[in-house]
């Protein structure tokens, strides 16, 4: 019989410490290439990071992915944000949205996530490359428009355009090629928590 584990602090740690990577992929992402006033990147690619960090670790990686969108990518990036933190609580939403969407699909699903069929494949590529970043792009694109002026189909298209290359080039190679070594750590999440 498998010996079940309670979460301890190591997990604690290990958000922690994805908060920390999370807030600052945000960051680089944002700064090296800005669209939108400072608030969206043209390749974010810290939501590839994000997703595969909330697929291996569960919740854990969730909490990471709002708290370093919301830094790195808000409050720290954005003038708009510093000034309207109450916007930027509701636009990191879009990071939290951007991960949990996969999460409960490949959960649901019983998606392998070492991707060794197809089916796991296209489950991953339809919620963790494609819906994910539709949901997040619409909602970042419409928090923004609260705290700036800004053309939201052109930040919606900006923010979604980005997110698939940079998911659909990073997250099902990781997931296939590490997937096998994170299972084999006592971090790995099999559901959200546990």
């Amino acid at each position: 019989m498998k010996n079940v584990q309670e979460p301890t602090y190591s997990f604690v740690i290990l958000t922690l410490i994805l908060i920390v990577v999370d807030t600052f992929l945000a960051w680089i992402s944002v700064k090296l290439l800005p669209a939108a006033g400072g608030s969206v990147s043209l390749i974010y690619i810290a939501v590839a990071f994000m997703i595969l960090f909330t697929l291996w670790f569960g919740a854990y990686g969730a909490i990471a992915a709002y708290v370093g969108t919301l830094v790195g990518a808000g409050l720290i990036a954005s003038d708009s944000f510093s000034r309207h933190p109450e916007i930027a609580i509701l636009w990191a939403v879009a990071g939290l949205l951007q991960v949990l969407i996969p999460l409960v699909a490949v959960r649901s699903f019983e998606v392998d996530l070492a991707l060794e069929n197809p089916r796991d494949l296209t489950y991953v590529l339809i919620f963790g490359v494609i819906v994910n970043n539709i949901v997040g792009a619409a909602w970042g694109a419409w928090m923004l428009a609260l705290a700036q002026p800004v053309n939201t189909g052109s930040i919606f298209a900006t923010w979604l355009i980005g997110n698939v290359i940079v998911t659909i080039l990073i997250v099902p190679l990781a997931l296939k090629y590490f997937t096998p070594k994170v299972r084999k750590s006592k971090f790995f999440v099999k559901y959200y928590w546990d």
